[in-house]
């Protein structure tokens, strides 16, 4: 009873952060008509960095002796958060908010694919073709040479990539050091990032209601990133995991209620596709990982 307990609230938080994590990139896309692209990440960034330190202080995670190679990994790591929130972003402030976050619901799929081909680890028939037909998925949510087209899909998948190549430097990251610790550093470097771009790009002037948006996509990224952390410590990750999916319902609903998105057919058919193929692949990896552990407990 307390293992059901600890996956429903674990499922719970899960679906909190997704939630958290969306409703974030509706406030930031609220304010693409007013503020320039990297002023506006600065500015958050400014808002969330304060923030993120005090978490590491009551966590006690802000501790900044690591070895020399997880230093570079977690340099790595923001590098790729820097790349995935540039495009993230800029692919957000001009594309259906749906359209953008069912093109990153490939990244289980990309994780997985990137895995094999960079780590060596194994991936089975399976797995390989659910990747394939998940890639026809986001091809029917891109679609090259459509009306829609515009080089803002591209940036999209760009996201992807970047948001990839994170999440590869991540698990190679020693144990010891710690989560909030390393989202840290990435929330800096990303703000120095934009703060440096925005120098170029002009500044407009912040109007009262978009600081207040810009407030409100701090506190539900904050929110995401905590629920998201305790959510992976709570209950079984085979359960959990694949609520991070809900982040596109929360989007579709968002994007008709804020700013009158409603998505195309061809969308909708390819989300379900990449959705339906990254929750096989979660499945097929979690019954790996269960295999694996066994065949060393049978050993020792």
């Amino acid at each position: 009873m307390n293992r059901l307990s600890d996956n429903l609230r674990g499922a719970l938080l899960m679906v909190g952060a997704m939630s958290g994590f969306t409703v974030n990139d509706a406030f930031m896309k609220s304010v693409s008509s007013s503020l320039p692209l990297f002023q506006a990440i600065f500015l958050r960034g400014m808002l969330v960095v304060p923030a993120m330190i005090v978490l590491c202080l009551v966590l006690g995670q802000l501790r900044l002796r690591h070895s020399p190679n997880d230093w570079k990994l977690i340099l790595i790591r923001s590098l790729g958060e820097i790349g995935g929130t540039f495009f993230f972003i800029s692919a957000l402030f001009n594309m259906p908010l749906a359209n953008v976050s069912a093109i990153l619901q490939a990244l289980p799929l990309t994780v997985s694919l990137a895995a094999a081909l960079v780590f060596r680890e194994p991936l089975g028939w399976r797995r390989m073709a659910a990747i394939l037909i998940g890639f026809c998925g986001v091809l029917l949510i891109v679609r090259p040479g459509g009306a829609d087209f515009n080089v803002y899909s591209l940036y999209a998948l760009g996201a992807v990539v970047s948001v990839t190549i994170r999440d590869l430097a991540a698990r190679r990251v020693s144990a010891s050091v710690p989560s909030v610790f390393i989202a840290l550093v990435a929330a800096v470097l990303v703000m120095v990032f934009a703060g440096t771009m925005s120098i170029g790009e002009g500044w407009a002037p912040i109007t009262s209601e978009a600081l207040w948006r810009l407030l409100g996509a701090t506190g539900f990224i904050i929110a995401g990133y905590v629920c998201s952390v305790s959510a992976m410590r709570v209950g079984e990750i085979s359960i959990v995991a694949p609520f991070r999916y809900t982040s596109l319902i929360v989007a579709l609903i968002l994007g008709y209620a804020m700013f009158g998105e409603v998505p195309k057919l061809l969308t909708v058919l390819g989300a379900i596709i990449v959705v339906a193929t990254g929750l096989f692949t979660l499945y097929r990896e979690t019954r790996r990982s269960k295999l694996r552990a066994s065949l060393i407990g049978r050993v020792r």
